[in-house]
C-alpha cells in the first residue's frame, strides 16, 4: 500500500506541475499585487480543488462528468471567465494601469480588481475537467489496502498540498524578482502575456472533448 501511495502522489505531482490556468492566474495576481494577493489566489485554487474532492468523494462529480450537458455549461463558462480574466489583463496593459499613482502598490502596479481568493476559487470551480480527472483517474490511483472513498479523500489532500506547496513557492519566487517585474515595461508586457495565456487558455477548455 506504501508504495502505491507513492506511486499515487509522485502521478499527482507531475499533473500539479503542468502548466495551466491556474499558474496564469497567479502569475497575474503575483507579479501585479504581491506575495499576499499570489498566496490568497492559490488559497482559492486549493479550495477548489477541495470543493471537486467533496463532490468527487460524495459522487456527485461523476454525474456532471457522465452528463455531456452539464459538462459542457460548465466548460463554458470556465472558459468565458478565463477570457474575462485575459481581457481584463490585456485592457489594463493597454490602458497603462501600471502607472505610479495614489493608488498604486508599493511596487507601482495597481492590483488586479476583486479577491484574489475568489478569482482561484472560480476558475478552478468552472473547470470541469477537474471532475473528470478526480472520477477518473483518481480512483485507478487509490490504494487498495484503503476503503475506496478513504483513499479518494486521501488523495484529493495529497493533490492540495502539492498544488499549495508549488503554486506557494511558484508565488515566493516570482516575488523575490518584483524588482525587475515592477518596471513599467516590464509589467505592461507581463499584463500582456498574461492575458493572451489566459484567453488561450479559456479558448482551449470551450473547444476541449469531454474524454
Amino acid at each position: 500500500m506504501v508504495y502505491e501511495f507513492l506511486a499515487a502522489a509522485g502521478v499527482l505531482a507531475l499533473l500539479t506541475m503542468v502548466p495551466g490556468p491556474d499558474m496564469a492566474v497567479v502569475t497575474r495576481r503575483a507579479v501585479a499585487a504581491g506575495r499576499g494577493d499570489g498566496l490568497r489566489t492559490v488559497a482559492g485554487i486549493t479550495t477548489g480543488l477541495l470543493v471537486w474532492g467533496v463532490l468527487s468523494v460524495a459522487g456527485l462529480a461523476a454525474v456532471l462528468a457522465a452528463s455531456a450537458t452539464a459538462y459542457t455549461v460548465v466548460k463554458l463558462a470556465g472558459a468565458a471567465y478565463l477570457v474575462f480574466l485575459g481581457a481584463q489583463a490585456l485592457l489594463a496593459a493597454r490602458r497603462g494601469r501600471g502607472r505610479e499613482d495614489a493608488e498604486a502598490t508599493p511596487s507601482g502596479a495597481t492590483p488586479p480588481a476583486g479577491s484574489p481568493w475568489r478569482t482561484g476559487l472560480v476558475s478552478n470551480v468552472l473547470n470541469p475537467k477537474i471532475a473528470v480527472f478526480y472520477t477518473g483517474l483518481l480512483p485507478t490511483l487509490a490504494p487498495h489496502g484503503l476503503a475506496p472513498h478513504t483513499g479518494m479523500a486521501l488523495l484529493v489532500l495529497v493533490h492540495a498540498a502539492l498544488t499549495v506547496g508549488w503554486l506557494g513557492a511558484y508565488v515566493l519566487l516570482l516575488t523575490k524578482a518584483r524588482a525587475f517585474f515592477a518596471r513599467t515595461s516590464v509589467r505592461r508586457a507581463m499584463e500582456r502575456i498574461t492575458g493572451v495565456v489566459l484567453i488561450g487558455f479559456g479558448a482551449k477548455v470551450a473547444t476541449a472533448s469531454q474524454a
